[in-house]
């Protein structure tokens, strides 16, 4: 999961048994909304149930679950507009069926306020699966929502938007002249992948600037692998992670074998510019780093319910003294291993406040290629840290500034290169 289960709405049983599973059938043919309410409560199962019958639905009412709800929700409106759109439109002829009942699910979605909530049509369904295996075309920056701005939450490494210049935590306020301030992540993803060669301006504001500039980026196909190594003085192994994708925890296997052959003395971890990925990928890479039936992360659903996702065996690395470098791009997965070793091994954090994503997703696929994600729970540090919005504090905190990043300096690594020949020698 890179991944707070909807409410199941409840039928008048009253009024009419058989209106009532003619009016459930159509739900994920005609219109995926409610069939959105169940797939939220039941992880998308009933949503595959439903989805070969199609009755009308325009006197359906449907009343909230909870007995202490009031509010009841006539979706008779819907189709009012729907016809009303369809009938007065000035460009009635242009309207797409399917481009409408996309807009919809994606407007209900919005609703929630969470920006990682999202519907993806078959386009965004394919992209987003190509993020996590590592290809695709665009300029290589992995964007989010911070204080309601769309913001790249980490460039990649070697990238177009890198090269250009772009940072994490630029809030980004226009994509080609166009205002960001209403677009989704998805769309501005949409806006912002496009062919090999081709550009795309965006106006940013850097964080430590007053005013906002125009940066233009050629995108490029953009193949990453997500973990890097090299060895540093003292044999000293410098290991980033530059996301948890599909292939992560073998890479990181990989890696770990060639620390352990050198003999190497210490580990300087680099989660910075990590935006995250899959969660069971990040419980991988802590079993191989901390002891076995340890705390990596705690998860806790929409009753307060809590589970612990424990360390799974594979440790190898626990025993090599180890450093953590973090930024304002590490989120979400890169964050739950950050925080799994400073809770178990006391591992000291260098760098800067991360992202503060603490919210797990679930890709549900959909019929006709299409997904969703939904947010299905928050998580916890073992410690019982919530971090959403605000972070994870380094222990010691390095400015990376502008000036640093055009000369190709790294004082962030230098301090952990410090850190790490004390303890060591």
């Amino acid at each position: 999961m890179e991944e707070t289960n909807i409410p199941a709405s409840e039928i008048n049983l009253d009024k009419n048994k058989r209106l009532f599973h003619r009016y459930l059938a159509f739900f994920a043919v005609a219109f995926l909304v409610i069939g959105s309410f169940w797939l939220g409560y039941a992880r998308g199962k009933q949503a595959e149930r439903l989805a070969d019958k199609s009755v009308p639905l325009t006197q359906s009412i449907v009343e909230n679950k909870n007995p202490t709800d009031s509010q009841i929700v006539d979706f008779s409106l819907f189709w009012k507009v729907w016809d009303l759109l369809k009938e007065k439109y000035v460009n009635n002829k242009t309207l797409d069926a399917q481009k409408m009942l996309y807009g919809a699910i994606d407007g209900m979605l919005k609703s929630t306020d969470d920006p990682y909530t999202t519907f993806f049509d078959p386009k965004a369904t394919t992209s987003f699966s190509q993020d996590l295996e590592g290809s695709f075309d665009g300029i290589g920056a992995e964007l989010g929502i911070k204080d309601s701005i769309l913001t790249i939450i980490a460039p990649l490494e070697d990238s177009p938007a890198a090269k250009s210049g772009l940072r994490a935590g630029d809030k980004i306020i226009k994509i080609d002249g166009k205002s960001s301030a209403d677009v989704t992540i998805d769309g501005a993803v949409d806006l912002i992948r496009g062919k090999k060669g081709t550009t795309v301006v965006l106006t940013v504001l850097h964080s430590d600037d007053q005013e906002t500039k125009d940066i233009t980026v050629t995108r490029d196909t953009i193949t990453v692998k997500s973990v890097k190594l090299e060895f540093k003085d003292n044999n000293i192994a410098h290991l980033k992670i530059t996301k948890f994708g599909d292939t992560t925890d073998k890479e990181f296997d990989t890696a770990m074998n060639q620390i352990i052959a050198n003999g190497s003395r210490g580990i300087i971890l680099d989660l910075r510019n990590d935006p995250g990925g899959y969660l069971d990928k990040a419980v991988d890479v802590a079993s191989r780093m901390i002891p076995k039936g340890k705390a990596v992360v705690l998860e806790e659903d929409n009753t307060g319910k809590r589970e612990t996702l424990n360390t799974l065996g594979g440790d190898k690395l626990s025993g090599i003294p180890t450093v953590v470098l973090i930024n304002e791009g590490s989120a979400s997965a890169s964050e739950i291993l950050a925080g799994a070793l400073r809770d178990n091994r006391a591992v000291q954090l260098i760098g800067k406040k991360s992202f503060g994503k603490g919210s797990v997703q679930e890709l549900i696929n959909l019929p006709q290629d299409t997904s969703v994600k939904i947010t299905v729970a928050k998580w916890l540090t073992p410690n019982g840290d919530y971090i959403m919005e605000k972070g994870i504090n380094p222990d010691i905190e390095v400015e990376l500034t502008l000036d640093d990043y055009d000369n190709n300096r790294d004082p962030q690594l230098d301090k952990a290169m410090e850190v790490m020949q004390e303890i060591i020698k």
